[in-house]
Order: structure tokens, then sequence, then C-alpha cells
């Protein structure tokens, strides 16, 4: 009668493989929590730009009803407004950078989010097109 089954070197061999694969593998899964705070970041970045956007399209049609980002010395702050955001930023997330300079249909990128949830920071870039005259 022949036993079936596997050695002993065998088993050793396919659980140093095994070994290997996670040792090259983990680092890739560790990695997450920081693509995850940037992702996080730039969804809420998006999210402001488009709010922009939308205002200055309000504005176009009754100026009194928009948020009026214009001037030379435009606080990033203002783009945490409820009019823009309603719900408030998320936790954690905050706009920083210096005031925007603005005019009317133009584009300003000097404010951020920044997301400083997870013990890591992480920093998106906030594209707001600006109103006014």
């Amino acid at each position: 009668m022949k036993n079936k089954g596997f050695t002993l070197i065998e088993l050793v061999v396919v659980i140093v493989i095994l070994g290997i694969l996670a040792a090259t593998a983990l680092p890739k899964f560790v990695d997450f929590k920081s693509d995850a705070a940037n992702a996080a970041a730039q969804g809420v970045a998006g999210a402001i730009t488009s709010a922009t956007a939308m205002n200055y399209a309000k504005f176009q049609i009754s100026s009194g009803a928009a948020l009026s980002i214009s001037g030379t010395s435009v606080a990033c702050s203002t783009l945490a407004s409820t009019t823009l955001i309603p719900a408030g930023l998320p936790t954690g997330m905050s706009i920083t950078g210096s005031a925007m300079s603005c005019s009317a249909g133009t584009v300003a990128s000097s404010c951020a989010v920044t997301n400083s949830t997870n013990g890591g920071t992480s920093t998106a870039t906030i594209y707001a097109t600006c109103t006014g005259p």
C-alpha cells in the first residue's frame, strides 16, 4: 500500500512561498489609509469646486440669490459658507490658504481642503469660480 500526501519539504516550500507573497503584498495594503485620506480631501475639494461653479451660474441669473465671491482679498473661509455647503464641512476637514484675488468668471486656486483625520494630513486644491464685477 502506497502512502498518499505531501512530504515535509513540499509543505515547507509552500509555506515559504506564501510568506514571500505576504511580505511583498502587505505594504500595498497598509498604505490604503493615506490613500483614503487623500481621496476624501479630493472629494470635498471637488464638491466645493462644483458648488462655486453652480454659484457662479446662479449669480449670472440673479446676482442677489448667489454668494458673492469677488474682490482683491476674498478669505478662503468664505468657501465654507452654508450657502455653498449647506451641511458644512465633514469632520476633520478644514479650508486653508491665503486670501484669493477674484474677478468675474475667473478661477482662483489659492485655497485648499485639508483632511487631518487618522493622524495624517492630506490636502487638495479648490478651484473656485469667482462671481461679481
